[in-house]
């Protein structure tokens, strides 16, 4: 059995690197370090496992260093700021880092699984549907993908977040506070859903199938991509690759991934086996997905989540000049 304690060991040291270089490179100068933001999950982990990037740009001189976070929005704060170059994230993030004027473009995108984020209470709890998270202590990433989950959950039982005592916290900080019961329910991702779900002490009180899509993007710096749009194709066009790959060899796709991020392997086959799950549905940012992305917004902004109306196609990468 997966314990909480091992739970907390494994996700309590995934923040920001402190490592991080903290100005932007001068667009004039060649490429020598690409740098990355990565989470312990999905395609650019595997690529991480594998030196895939490494090896792309090996005759080129390019040197590749990685920095782990353990959600979106301090990845995009990082980004914007131009201490790492490209990362990946939900969709949430992106939202608050283009209000406060962040850096950054969406590069690139990929579908994830629905079944992939719960709500997650305690087995015993009396909590036994979404309405009767009314006055309980729900805690979630504010700013993560987690947070559109939570607000779109809330909303088909009639309830908003003002009905609900919110809790902005970090998956460590969160499967700490659920450990201990000083959270009534938890909204989170996967791994760290399979990890929580393992436990016989955890119930699913619902997934995000029917309630919330699962889109991510990966996103780049601004001034990164205006000087280098040539490498931020090949980092997508190797990525595509290293998905595809991982997709038709999910039994070494497992191995691989729980020897890089740590989590055992029976709870990586859960993720990977997701419901809607693909590792090969990697492409640039078409019109469904700024549709998707705009919708979302438009609606964080009546919520009065984000400060500001947004326009998503503003800052979406339009692909490698010619």
């Amino acid at each position: 059995m997966f314990t909480r304690r091992q739970t907390l060991s494994l996700f309590g040291t995934a923040a920001l690197a402190a490592t991080l270089p903290g100005i932007a490179r001068a667009s004039s100068e060649p490429l020598k370090e690409l740098r990355l933001g990565w989470q312990k999950n999905g395609v650019l982990a595997l690529a991480k496992g594998t030196g895939a990037l490494e090896k792309r740009f090996a005759d080129r001189g390019i040197a590749i260093t990685w920095a782990e976070f353990s959600s979106g929005p301090p990845l995009l704060e990082a980004l914007g700021a131009g201490a790492i170059d490209f990362g990946p994230t939900g969709d949430v993030p992106p939202l608050f880092a283009q209000a406060a004027g962040g850096n950054l473009l969406y590069a690139g995108t990929y579908r994830g699984a629905s079944a992939g984020s719960a709500i997650l209470v305690h087995k015993d709890s009396p909590i036994q549907s979404i309405g009767d998270l009314k006055g309980k202590r729900v805690a979630f990433k504010r700013g993560s993908s987690a947070h559109n989950f939570t607000v779109k959950a809330l909303r088909k039982a009639g309830l908003g977040i003002a009905d609900i005592e919110a809790a902005d916290l970090s998956p460590s900080d969160a499967a700490a506070a659920f450990a201990s019961k000083q959270i009534d329910a938890w909204s989170i991702w996967d791994p760290y859903f399979a990890v929580a779900e393992k436990d016989p002490g955890t119930r699913v009180l619902t997934t995000a199938e029917g309630i919330a899509e699962s889109w991510s993007y990966f996103l780049s710096n601004g001034d990164f991509t205006a000087a280098h749009g040539d490498v931020l194709s090949e980092i997508l066009d190797e990525l595509g690759k290293v998905g595809a790959a991982a997709q038709n060899d999910l039994d070494g796709t497992v191995a691989a991934l729980s020897k890089i991020t740590g989590v055992p392997e029976d709870i990586q086959r859960v993720v990977l086996t997701r419901k809607g799950f693909s590792l090969a549905d990697i492409s640039t940012v078409g019109p469904e997905a700024v549709a998707y992305q705009q919708a979302l917004a438009d609606e964080f902004f009546q919520l009065k989540i984000i400060p500001k109306q947004l326009t998503i196609s503003d800052i979406v990468w339009k692909g490698r000049a010619s």
